[in-house]
């Protein structure tokens, strides 16, 4: 069998899966301190973040529902083409793509100014290029590869927030690293209150912590890699607002309980205050190791995304056939490639243009993280009413509270696009995203992108006669 014809390998094993669905979580925003959130709501950020992490769930359990009964790469734009139609699918994964495209170029600069902490002598651009080198060099390997720097990654910035917290315990309780004395929590409302900026506080935050979420739906994308997806994405799906609540709020109760959260981001990540006042000396150049780690994190998972979303979308016809084909490995190579030349050519705008430009390309990222999850809460209602009864009362994961658990995540995601239209910083991405679905749109007629009617036996427009693209588009056609 030639290799173009092998098709994507199921390497993710169960505990790749779920240290991946906690790392998608967990991103650098967490250890620099949540600053502008916390300006914005006080103590009552935790309060944001479980709300917040809550709507994720019921999304993550949307998209469980479709992977576990159709596990397929693509995932939710393979299921928007399947259950709204093949525009949706096509704005859904272009979309997607381009989304994690900006994200990396973000990502691996990141990565070049955390190095240049330990090497200011070395020019940024050449850490940025060894970064999306090394991680791309993991995603062409194999998936089980991908799965197990992911895990690594993962279980540092796991490590690192679970000794926080515990160190944090103790100097809330028995005052370590404070002479004795025991620290408490009376920081959480002596400075104007749990709440010191009203409700209001807490709305005007939302729209900042959703976004400290982006990336945790791509373990949809697993699905068709994944060893045994019956039983990894459900465990995966099913830990994340419980892990939420721990890594994120625990950590945050620790933080505001220590420090005032007025003064939070004054004096630099109080992660290394903390680790500091505990005796750790070396706490500065600890917390920029996990921080390069997190970036390194997010820049592999988006190289991933990026690599299966285009793979994907050839599949369904939307993008060059040639990007449907796979290693005797059962790594889309193309698709990653092409994606990763794409990387290139953004790390070189963001060192050429104006930030106001770059500012204006990541709003589309913006937008597309609210369409994402809203297209995956529109496909799972439509999945479920195109189900007979039988088939619906016997599906292995359900969507908890159907239907009221998608209108209300919807209403919720309609509540943050009016909370972005309000910030000037963020409205921004309300004319440029729609502008983008409007260029989508009008690709998407002109280049005749939308799967046409075809008989049981006629090759698709654009495929080779007989090839795993092909056949794989008659099946779902007959």
């Amino acid at each position: 069998m030639k290799a173009s014809e092998q098709g994507l390998h199921r390497g993710l094993g169960e505990r790749q899966i779920r240290l991946m669905a906690l790392g998608a979580a967990i991103g650098v925003g967490l250890f620099l301190g949540s600053g502008n959130a916390i300006k914005m709501a006080g103590p009552g950020i935790m309060l944001s973040y479980i709300i917040g992490g809550a709507v994720i769930f019921m999304i993550m359990r949307a998209l469980g529902e479709m992977a576990v009964h159709n596990p397929v790469a693509g995932s939710f734009s393979r299921y928007a083409q399947d259950y709204i139609g093949p525009l949706a699918g096509y704005l859904t994964g272009w979309n997607y793509w381009f989304l994690w495209l900006v994200t990396c170029v973000a990502e691996i600069t990141a990565v070049a100014i955390y190095m240049g902490v330990w090497f200011p002598d070395m020019p940024r651009w050449l850490w940025a290029l060894a970064a999306l080198a090394t991680m791309g060099s993991v995603n062409l390997l194999a998936v089980k590869a991908y799965g197990e720097f992911e895990f690594w990654f993962a279980l540092i910035k796991v490590v690192t927030i679970v000794l926080m917290i515990i160190g944090g315990t103790g100097m809330i309780v028995f005052g370590l690293g404070n002479d004795g004395v025991a620290v408490g929590i009376a920081n959480l409302w002596s400075h104007g209150g749990f709440f010191p900026n009203g409700a209001q506080g807490v709305l005007m935050s939302l729209q900042m912590v959703m976004f400290a979420y982006l990336g945790v739906e791509m373990i949809g994308l697993t699905a068709g890699e994944a060893a045994n997806p019956k039983k990894s994405i459900p465990d995966a799906i099913n830990s994340v607002f419980w892990r939420i609540l721990i890594f994120y709020v625990g950590a945050l109760f620790v933080i505001l309980s220590i420090y005032p959260w007025n003064e939070i981001g004054t004096q630099g990540s109080p992660f290394v205050m903390t680790f500091e006042r505990l005796g750790i000396k070396t706490a500065a150049g600890i917390i920029n190791f996990v921080v390069l780690t997190a970036a390194l994190s997010s820049c592999n998972g988006g190289i991933f995304s990026t690599g299966r979303m285009l793979y994907n979308l050839a599949q369904q016809g939307q993008a060059l056939p040639m990007f449907a084909k796979t290693t005797a490995s059962g790594v889309p190579r193309r698709a990653i490639l092409v994606s990763m030349v794409a990387l290139l050519f953004g790390v070189l705008l963001n060192y050429l243009v104006p930030e106001k430009v770059f500012m204006w390309v990541t709003s589309i990222s913006t937008f597309g993280a609210v369409w994402t999850w809203g297209v995956i809460l529109v496909t799972q209602i439509k999945f479920r009413q195109s189900l007979p009864a039988a088939e619906r009362a016997a599906l292995a994961f359900r969507m908890p509270f159907w239907p009221y658990g998608s209108w209300i995540a919807l209403a919720f995601l309609a509540l943050v696009i009016g909370l972005m239209a309000y910030f000037p910083d963020t409205r921004v991405a309300l004319v440029v995203g729609p502008a983008w679905l409007v260029l989508l749109t009008v690709l998407y007629y002109a280049l005749r992108l939308a799967p046409r009617d075809i008989g049981r036996d006629e090759t698709p427009l654009g495929y080779e006669a007989g090839s795993p693209a092909a056949e794989q588009l008659l099946q779902r056609k007959k």
